[in-house]
């Protein structure tokens, strides 16, 4: 299968999330993988999908796309950014963030093109080099300590994890295990998978969600599959999740 750039697209306008992923979609070496339309909603599309790059625009509300773009430097892959704003004020600050390009709107095809050539010789050149015939996804497993025995786990087998009084508890499709590690220890050990904090006691993995059922106050009950609980939604964290999963 021809590798490809994956591709997210974030704007608070509707209009100019469409006209990008028409320019975009011209390009066989382009995936659009997804949209946000606010900066806080770029951050937890990029952990959730792990796109190559993202396109991003600079004036935003609460979350502006030089800070979204700032937050995404701390994932351990992050995507490269093309800024794509009517301001041209911010072309400074854009490669503080270490930005691969700076597009200005309106714009056209062949600025376009250039851009998408920056992307290929940056993203798909070195992947091209390192390519063998042989195909060898990398198996990260999360290992962990329980009574005295290291487990290797497949993070994508995670139902959820949740905090108990003395220990974390980790659901997976198997079976349970109770470890001493901290749960904010484990979410940085997974950050690059599609888990998601939906309280201070809990966290999901995106695949296993299944029903989000009004609770109180704002707040949300989960029910996951493969799992009989229902895990509470605190209202703190409900907002952010309902945007991630494009409620």
């Amino acid at each position: 299968m021809t590798e490809r750039i994956r591709t997210l697209i974030v704007d608070d306008e509707r209009y100019s999330r469409e006209e990008l992923g028409y320019l975009l979609g011209q390009y066989p070496s382009v995936e659009l993988v997804g949209e946000a339309e606010s900066g806080e909603q770029a951050v937890m599309k990029a952990i959730q999908l792990q796109p190559d790059v993202v396109f991003l625009d600079v004036e935003m509300p609460i979350m502006n796309g030089l800070q979204a773009a700032e937050a995404m430097m701390k994932m351990k892959s992050p995507p490269k950014i093309v800024f794509a704003t009517a301001y041209p004020q911010f072309g400074v600050d854009a490669f503080q963030v270490e930005a691969l390009d700076y597009l200005l709107k309106p714009i056209d095809e062949e600025r376009m093109a250039e851009t998408v050539k920056r992307l290929e010789r940056t993203i798909l050149a070195p992947r091209q080099e390192l390519s063998s015939p042989v195909q060898i996804k990398s198996c990260g497993k999360l290992s962990i300590e329980e009574e005295g025995e290291i487990h290797f786990i497949d993070p994508d087998d995670i139902i959820y994890l949740s905090r108990e009084e003395s220990y974390t508890k980790i659901v997976t499709v198997h079976q349970v295990h109770h470890v001493r590690t901290p749960l904010k220890n484990l979410e940085a050990k997974l950050r690059l998978y599609p888990f998601f904090r939906i309280h201070k006691s809990y966290m999901v993995h995106m695949k296993y969600v299944k029903r989000l059922v009004p609770w109180f106050n704002g707040a949300y009950q989960l029910e996951l599959k493969g799992s009989n609980e229902l895990l509470a939604v605190s209202r703190n964290y409900a907002k952010a999740f309902r945007e991630a999963m494009e409620l």
